[in-house]
């Protein structure tokens, strides 16, 4: 099913922007976020169902960014995203393959979203990036699952290259936590300007 995977997350190669990095403490982060995301949109992708593939699991706390900005956006009253992926029912390494499958059979052409925490340098805890092209899930903790997303949202929660799921389960709740609010926040912000701007996106039912 690899092949009907990479359907659903390629993104177009054209137009590629570089990758956009900012702090989560950095004045106006929410808004330079949801800039960052308008701004490598297709604008073909206006009228395709949006999806928000949040990553992640609530058994630790490292790797509960994904999840928690999926109850985030989920809960928000004007949420225009299909979420997949929150505290109550997490998408990680055991069912990736399956939501996808579901994703791909409910939303025809939808435009995936996707976000997960990651692992780097000291200097780069809480730093939040922008990426066009699918993220690669469970590359910070040597899994090998499909690449999802046609824009992708990382943050990084911890320092990595060391005993990496004691790392994640030994995370700050407080950096995740800022973390998800700036990147949900940033979503639905992101969203309301592409209404603004004519993109035909519609609530989930």
């Amino acid at each position: 099913m690899e092949e009907e995977h990479l359907a659903i997350t390629q993104a177009p190669v054209e137009n590629i922007l570089p990758r956009f990095r900012i702090h989560f403490g950095e004045p106006g982060a929410v808004a330079s976020l949801a800039e960052s995301i308008s701004l490598r949109l297709d604008p073909r992708v206006h009228n395709a169902p949006w999806v928000l593939l949040c990553i992640g699991t609530d058994r630790s706390t490292g790797d509960a960014l994904g999840p928690l900005v999926g109850s985030k956006v989920a809960g928000a009253q004007n949420n225009p995203f299909h979420v997949y992926g929150t505290l109550s029912e997490p998408v990680h390494a055991t069912n990736l393959k399956e939501k996808l499958r579901e994703i791909s059979t409910r939303h025809r052409n939808a435009f995936i979203i996707a976000i997960d925490a990651s692992l780097g340098h000291l200097e780069n805890v809480g730093v939040i990036s922008v990426g066009t092209g699918p993220l690669l899930p469970g590359a910070g903790v040597h899994k090998a699952l499909p690449p999802v997303g046609h824009l992708h949202i990382t943050a990084v929660v911890n320092v990595g290259g060391f005993m990496e799921y004691v790392v994640l389960q030994n995370t700050r709740l407080h950096v995740v936590m800022c973390l998800a609010e700036v990147i949900a926040a940033a979503l639905l912000e992101m969203a309301q300007r592409e209404r603004k701007m004519g993109a035909k996106v519609s609530p989930p039912h």
